[in-house]
């Protein structure tokens, strides 16, 4: 049963508690990049029959599948997952950066240019759930940024096949090339490439522990969008919040993994006891009871706090991922708020509509790192490069004071670079 706990009593260690049931996987994730780095395709075949339970012929997926996924498709689905898309886009279209110069100096121009990246890798899981919705938030974007290239691995089931729904999103988003491979091991490919799949200059997109790990440590090699850990959500409610629905949203995300964490900050006494017991009727009716269970059991936690701005203070410390504001004037609390990775105002807008339709990206940081990290954007796909020009006269104005500065840190040759173009005429 979830825990409920006095806001004034709390301690660190309970507000950030999370049970550690992942073994250190970081040895056989460098075990397999290495593995793949020198045997490629031989190590992607034999470790998705391994872990995959599969022997492939090909890694790639065919034209003729994808037609085939896209025709099996329930077309009323198919119809939703178009509108999706569209509602990602046009959220993502307002971060569109465009190049800028500057000539405010008489002979000085400085400007940047914003240049896509040019090919790019999306990570799809598979195992206890196929994600459609990861296919459009991580694909949307790139393609709003001007990617030329886009490589999506996701792993096959036992009979060799991919989720029609994922090959059905992985078309509507454009995706160019599709490769029947999971875990650190696609993750590696991706980053190094091998006969079959092209190395990336970024990689994007949840996985489990493994997909984490690998990302972790091909960075470097390749950008990376975020480390990303377990769903969670907070939920700040009121007194006059339905437990019903409150339950049921905590619920949303603990189904998501035994690990995922589910919070409830409340003012109300009478409301976290309420949406307790009402956890406990709906966890009983969950087709996904067996994970649900644990991550409320180990994870969860309702916080009582005297008012609606402690529970901001407490959220604020913890950095969700996913933060609901379940109260009467969610704008006026939201100026309070600091720290989360998509916020959801008001009693009518449940974290899942963030998750498939609303718009903004649902691949979000978790462990408190959105004190830091920002959700998937546009900006995840492009590079900044910037550029100077200066004329003699202009540099002549400034001369003196970059020779200074470059003496002053003992940097002689950066001085010298200046100094030599006025030794001849006198300057």
């Amino acid at each position: 049963m979830i825990r409920i706990y006095d806001g004034k009593d709390i301690r660190d260690e309970e507000i950030f508690a999370r049970s550690e049931e992942q073994a250190n996987v970081a040895p056989a994730v460098a075990a397999i990049i290495a593995d793949v780095r020198e045997n490629k395709d031989k190590a992607l075949f034999a470790y998705t029959e391994k872990f995959d339970h599969v022997s492939l012929s090909s890694l790639l997926v065919s034209e003729q599948e994808i037609e085939e996924a896209v025709e099996s498709v329930d077309p009323v689905l198919l119809e939703v997952m178009s509108e999706a898309a569209q509602n990602i886009a046009a959220y993502h279209e307002k971060q569109i950066r465009h190049d800028f110069s500057m000539m405010e100096k008489e002979g000085v121009v400085l400007g940047q240019r914003v240049l896509p990246l040019e090919r790019v890798g999306v990570y799809v899981p598979g195992g206890t759930a196929a994600y459609p919705s990861t296919v459009l938030m991580d694909t949307v974007p790139a393609r709003l940024a001007g990617v030329k290239e886009i490589i999506m691995v996701t792993p096959p089931s036992k009979d060799g096949t991919i989720s029609p729904n994922i090959l059905a999103a992985a078309y509507i988003a454009g995706i160019n090339r599709i490769y029947k491979v999971g875990g650190a091991q696609a993750v590696a490919a991706l980053a190094y490439g091998t006969e079959s799949i092209p190395a990336v200059d970024k990689i994007v997109g949840p996985g489990n522990a493994y997909v984490a790990e690998a990302k972790k440590q091909v960075f470097g090699q390749v950008g990376i969008d975020m480390v990303a850990g377990p769903s969670e959500v907070l939920i700040i409610a009121d007194s006059k919040s339905n437990p019903c629905y409150v339950a049921a949203d905590l619920l949303s995300q603990a189904e998501h993994d035994r690990m995922a964490s589910a919070v409830l900050i409340t003012d109300s006494m009478e409301l976290a006891k309420q949406v307790q017991a009402e956890i406990e009727t709906q966890l009983s009716t969950l087709e996904r009871e067996a994970i649900a269970r644990p991550s409320i059991d180990n994870n969860g936690k309702i916080i009582v706090t005297n008012d609606l701005n402690d529970a901001a203070k407490v959220s604020n410390r913890i950095a969700p991922e996913h933060l609901e504001l379940c109260v009467d004037d969610p704008f006026a609390l939201l100026n309070q708020i600091t720290n989360a990775g998509s916020v959801f105002l008001g009693r009518w807008n449940p974290e899942p509509m963030g998750d498939y339709f609303a718009g903004p990206n649902h691949t979000l940081p978790t462990m408190g790192t959105a004190r830091f990290y920002s959700p998937l954007s546009v900006d995840d796909f492009v590079k900044k490069m910037q550029y100077s020009y200066f004329t003699k006269d202009a540099l002549a104005k400034d001369a003196l004071k970059v020779s200074l500065f470059a003496r002053s840190e003992g940097l002689t040759a950066h001085a010298r670079a200046i100094e030599i173009r006025f030794e001849d005429d006198g300057e």
